[in-house]
């Protein structure tokens, strides 16, 4: 499947809400160091509900453990309200990686040129808006590069491929 990567995130809820959707489409959730709580956090287990156990979840010191972790082959679509290809005009593969960056900021310019991103996606958002929360935006990111694989066996299953 896919590698969902939240850089240094800091709002346990939206951690939460990414470890129920790595559990509900099968992406691989990676979180990178420091994180804003303790993965104890009584916000991040009840956004998370009990999908915990169901989520492939991988905690990592630094971005470069992320890459060592991923096939070298890997292509990285890093997410930024600086990036100039929409979203959706990705052809996503499986095995891709969708990098996010904390909350409070973004991903730091230091990853956006990280020699291993492939790409600096965006996804659309009205003039004079900030930033669409952490949590929506990988939802929308996966849903799309699941889309694109036509939702695979889940698909199949539900009887809607």
């Amino acid at each position: 499947m896919f590698h969902l990567v939240f850089y240094q995130p800091c709002i346990p809820t939206n951690t939460g809400n990414a470890i129920r959707l790595a559990a509900v489409t099968g992406v691989r959730l990676h979180l990178v160091e420091p994180l804003g709580f303790e993965l104890t956090d009584t916000k991040l287990r009840r956004s998370g509900l009990d999908y915990h156990d169901l989520a492939d979840l991988t905690v990592h010191p630094d971005l470069a453990s992320v890459l060592d972790a991923v096939s070298p082959a890997a292509r990285i679509y890093a997410f930024t309200t600086h990036g100039t290809t929409g979203y959706t005009a990705v052809s996503y593969r499986p095995g891709d990686v969708l990098l996010f960056g904390p909350e409070p900021h973004g991903l730091p310019d230091s990853v956006k040129r990280h020699p291993a991103v492939t790409e600096l996606v965006r996804i659309p958002m009205l003039p004079a808006r900030r930033s669409l929360n952490l949590a929506n935006s990988a939802a929308i990111a996966v849903y799309e590069a699941w889309r694109q694989q036509g939702f695979g066996q889940a698909a199949a299953q539900e009887g809607i491929a």
